[in-house]
This record gives C-alpha cells, sequence and structure tokens, in this order.
C-alpha cells in the first residue's frame, strides 16, 4: 500500500505540519511590530535571470490591483533596486478598523487545525489570546509550487519570495474587494521570519461540502445561489472593473453562519481578453462554446462576466437550485436554468431574476392556491405544548433526527402534516429562517400536553383527544 492511502500516514503528516507550523509561529513574540507591506521582506540575492524575470513578472501582475499613486510608487521601487526580492514597497492600502489583527495579536495564538493545504498556500484555524477563532493563510512550504521552485532554482529564499507572490496578491484583493459574499480580511502580519514573509488572517469559516448542500432544505440550497449571484455581480462592476475567476470551483467557497463567502481570490483577473475579430473571444467550456463580440477598443464584451455566470451554472446551479423546488416556483426556476445554461440574460438580470424568486417566496405568494378548508382539518390547542412527542424523520429536514421544515405560515403547515401520512400534529416555533419563514415540527404523536402560554399545537381534528375538542 502507498503511503499516500495510508490512514495513519495522513495524519502522521498533518500532526507534523501543525507542529512545524505551531513551531515556526511560536517565534513570534511580543517583540513584533506592525509593518507595511514590503517593509518585511528579505534581502535576497536571486540567482538566476529567469528567477529574477519571474519575480518581476509577479510584481506586473499586481500592479492593476492598485490606484494611480501606489503605482507610481512601486514604479519607482522596482526602477531603484530591481536585482533584490523585496516586495511592494509599502503600497498595500492599510488595513481597514476592526480587521486590524497583527503580529502582536498573533503572538499567543493556539493552533486548532489544519483547514486546507494545497499547492500554494496553507490554511490554519487557530485561537487567539483574546478567545477569537481566525483562519491563518500562509505560504505552504511542502506544496507543489514550493518543491518545483527549489528543483528549478534551488534558491529558498527566493523560491519563498516568488511563491509568497500569490498571498501578497489575495490581500491586495481581499482589500479592495470587500462584499457580504467574499471572506472578510481580518489582518495581515508580515515578517521576514515567516515562511514566505507574510500570512493573512481572515474570519473563520466552514469549507464547502457540495453532498451536505445537496442534502439540506431548499430553502439553504437557494441561499448559496443567491448569494453567488450578488457576488457574480458585484465582480462584474467591481472598483477594479470586472473581475473574472478563472480557477472556479467550489473548493473556492466557505460557509460563515449559512453565507457562501468566496476566500480564494488569488486567480482572479481584472484584464479582459483582447480580440481583433469575434472569432478572438472564444469562451470554451467542456460541453459548450460561446462566442463574444470584440469592441472598438480590442477587448471581449463582457466575456469575463459570462465566464463566471456559466461556472456558477455548471458549479453550483446544476446540482443545487432545481430539485426539491416548491411546486409553484419550479416556472421561474427553470427559466434560471435555462437563460444561465445558454447565457442569454446578463449577471444583472440572473441577479434580478432570482430576486424575483425570493420575493415570491417571502410573500407566501406561491401559496394562493392552498384551499383555505384545510385548516378545518385540525384543532388548535393554544396555550399548551406538548410533550413526550414521537417524532418521525423526513426529507429534507432542519433536524436530521426529526421533521422540522420552513412554512409561510399556520396554513401552508397544515397542508404539509395532510401530505404525511405519519403526521397527526404540528407546532410553530417563534425561530426563522433566513427569509423569515417560521419553522413547523411534525409529530407522529404525544404522550401528554402541558400549559405553555407562547405555544399552539395543531392536532388533526380525527387524532385529537376528546377533551381537547
Amino acid at each position: 500500500m502507498s503511503s499516500r492511502g495510508n490512514p495513519l500516514f495522513s495524519a502522521t503528516f498533518l500532526a507534523l505540519l501543525i507542529i512545524s507550523l505551531t513551531v515556526a509561529l511560536r517565534k513570534w513574540h511580543f517583540t513584533l511590530r506592525e509593518k507595511g507591506f514590503g517593509d518585511a521582506a528579505p534581502n535576497v540575492d536571486l540567482s538566476g535571470e529567469e528567477l529574477l524575470q519571474q519575480l518581476n513578472e509577479r510584481r506586473q501582475e499586481l500592479v492593476p490591483f492598485y490606484t494611480t499613486s501606489n503605482r507610481q510608487q512601486l514604479a519607482v521601487f522596482s526602477s531603484v533596486n530591481p536585482q533584490k526580492s523585496d516586495t511592494l514597497g509599502g503600497t498595500t492600502p492599510p488595513v481597514t478598523a476592526g480587521s486590524a489583527i497583527g503580529c502582536s495579536e498573533l503572538s499567543g495564538m493556539t493552533v486548532v487545525d489544519v483547514l486546507g493545504a494545497g499547492y500554494t498556500k496553507t490554511v490554519l484555524k487557530v485561537v487567539l489570546q483574546q478567545g477569537i477563532t481566525v483562519a491563518l493563510k500562509s505560504v505552504n512550504e511542502q506544496g507543489a509550487d514550493m518543491r518545483s521552485c527549489l528543483e528549478d532554482f534551488r534558491d529558498p529564499r527566493g523560491c519563498q519570495e516568488l511563491v509568497s507572490f500569490k498571498l501578497r496578491k489575495e490581500i491586495i484583493l481581499l482589500q479592495r474587494l470587500q462584499h457580504t459574499n467574499i471572506v472578510k480580511l481580518r489582518g495581515q502580519c508580515q515578517d521576514s521570519g515567516l515562511v514566505g514573509g507574510i500570512v493573512a488572517v481572515l474570519e473563520q469559516g466552514t469549507p464547502l461540502q457540495m453532498i451536505q448542500l445537496l442534502q439540506s432544505p431548499w430553502e439553504e440550497r437557494f441561499r448559496v445561489c443567491f448569494g453567488l449571484v450578488r457576488l457574480l455581480q458585484y465582480l462584474s462592476q467591481s472598483p477594479l472593473g470586472s473581475v473574472a475567476l478563472l480557477d472556479f470551483q467550489p473548493r473556492q467557497f466557505v460557509m460563515v453562519s449559512g453565507e457562501l463567502k468566496l476566500t480564494d481570490l488569488d486567480d482572479a483577473s481584472v484584464r479582459g481578453p483582447s480580440c481583433q475579430t469575434d472569432s478572438d473571444c472564444l469562451l470554451q467550456f467542456p460541453l459548450r462554446n460561446f462566442t463574444f463580440s470584440c469592441s472598438a477598443h480590442g477587448v471581449c464584451e463582457g466575456l469575463n462576466e459570462m465566464r463566471n455566470l456559466y461556472n456558477a451554472y455548471r458549479y453550483f446551479f446544476i446540482y443545487l437550485l432545481p430539485h426539491q423546488a416548491p411546486a409553484a416556483l419550479k416556472p421561474l426556476v427553470d427559466r434560471i436554468m435555462n437563460t444561465t445554461g445558454e447565457l442569454k440574460q446578463s449577471v444583472n438580470e440572473t441577479l434580478g431574476a432570482f430576486e424575483e424568486v425570493l420575493h415570491v417566496y417571502k410573500s407566501g405568494l406561491h401559496l394562493q392556491n392552498l384551499p383555505p378548508s384545510i385548516m378545518e382539518e385540525f384543532a388548535a390547542v393554544k396555550g399548551m405544548r406538548a410533550v413526550g412527542n414521537m417524532q418521525y424523520r423526513c426529507w429534507p429536514s432542519y433536524e436530521q433526527q426529526a421533521c422540522v421544515l420552513s412554512v409561510h405560515n399556520a396554513t401552508e403547515a397544515a397542508y404539509v402534516c395532510s401530505s404525511h401520512p405519519e403526521c397527526t400534529s404540528f407546532s410553530l416555533s417563534n425561530q426563522t429562517t433566513w427569509t423569515g419563514r417560521l419553522l413547523a415540527s411534525f409529530r407522529s404523536g404525544y404522550s401528554q400536553m402541558l400549559p405553555d402560554v407562547s405555544s399552539t399545537v395543531y392536532v388533526k381534528s380525527t387524532k385529537a383527544l376528546p377533551a381537547m375538542l
């Protein structure tokens, strides 16, 4: 058996990774000071013109993300000291108020878990001395990018500088692009003693698990897709211009309190593809190709926006949106699926279609055809709560061992109970979902009722006890 498939090997590797990173991070002490973006880079005497060229190319990649004044600072720095692998000469915008976690705040942290380790970066879950839990993103010294660089150039310091540029780019983008569906930058620490010279401090999220999402209620799956469309609408007209997510995968996202958030931005691009004719504006996917117009300025119009939208369709919408959608909403949902699958509408128009679905769902307009007489089948027992509940499971439920669903009102809950052969009663909770809908618990029975002024139990008339009728 190979070491890759050995669970003991995997556990040992993760343990060693945590230990090694913890040891490195423990070297930080209270004398560490907050530094600008370029203050902490080591003076590295790079060997090899190719490595120097790659470092200069990485600097140029960051230029579009800066303001005019910052670009001038970057140009001055590059011309003064072109042979050093210094970072960007203090051109990073300051960390905003409320997010200023720096080196001193990280000195007494505790590493809890490894959240991810990729080609370039490692993400750790850490708890600060103040009790705050954050995600710490740093250069992965054992990653494929670092190994490849060392094989090519045999320059550890130069390779750390080269590989760290993706993380530096991400920090800049997190500062320039701020949206509900983009993970928040809580701070950063830049010091020459760190691997790559820099770490980013992010709000802590949970890695996106598509299998879990597929098993969740439709309302929660719609929330993920709706948040994604809001994000894409923002990226289509961001302060940096139209931003394309070149590596658009579910693994680039996390969940924070039920909200989908983009956490990896190192492969984002703000440059629209240049062109001479429409044939140069070809957007290719495994199963579909699309051609867009070449503008008079020699840029493929809307290609970045449509790339993002089709990726949202093929990675998210197609799996999460249609299945288990309320019957009355299916025509609206099907229209969204058709227009995004064929790229017939812009991101703005797609967002409008999602907002229409949300409005109909929240307002209960899709329930107009429910027969009002459905409530006549139930006796409302006010000021009582059922105890000794006999729960049954339904799918998809907000609780795994019970049947808890969101409803607009008691009439919808009565309709749901009538459609479940096991259901004999239900009660409405004061707890609501993100749309404001009520959570209802459905039961197959109960042993007794106790007084509770804040509760009402609805019992099927044919199942109700004589004393309650």
